[in-house]
């Protein structure tokens, strides 16, 4: 019966445009950049979703394997070294930490790969909880404000008056 609903579950939960991009929040195309981050954001739930599907598989095989059976007493027979556990324990690890640092870096030297000579520069200031804007070419700054709730008293965001960040169409920024 788990079998069959699993494979209910599987087959309805089809990927929606959403989970295809990995729940960020744009299309692929938005820059020239947002592909790459996406690619590198799913393919990393995948492999962990894989450890995880593994990790899981092995914990519920030795707790059914090893479970203490009927009629047993006192403890099982203690062991102090599996070598080759040990061995797969930490290579394993490793190998994923060096894949995940290695296209990690390939794709983060890439997003920072100085463009030259851009058509359009802007400064842009992290700030508590808003952004600053300063539009280096046509000498404007434009200061963020905060987050405020609408004057309603419901508790939602007033979306018009957060900072919006105007960025040239075809141009390189």
């Amino acid at each position: 019966m788990i079998p069959i609903g699993l494979a209910v579950a599987i087959v309805l939960a089809g990927c929606t445009s959403q989970q295809l991009t990995g729940y960020l929040p744009a299309d692929p195309e938005t820059t020239n950049q947002t592909s790459r981050v996406i690619g590198l954001w799913v393919t990393s739930w995948i492999v962990l979703l894989g450890v995880g599907v593994v990790t899981w598989g092995l914990i519920i095989w030795a707790a059914v394997v090893y479970r203490r059976r009927k009629g047993q007493t006192g403890l099982p027979v203690q062991l102090r070294y599996n070598l080759p556990i040990e061995i797969f324990y930490t290579i394993v690890p490793l190998i994923l930490i060096i894949g995940f640092f290695a296209f990690t870096a390939r794709d983060q030297e890439e997003i920072e790969r100085d463009p030259g000579n851009p058509d359009v520069q802007i400064e842009v200031f992290g700030k508590r909880w808003s952004w600053d804007f300063n539009y280096l070419n046509e000498n404007v700054y434009s200061a963020g404000v905060q987050a405020q709730e609408r004057l309603n008293g419901d508790g939602t965001i007033d979306e018009d008056r957060l900072p919006v960040l105007y960025l040239p169409v075809d141009a390189e920024v």
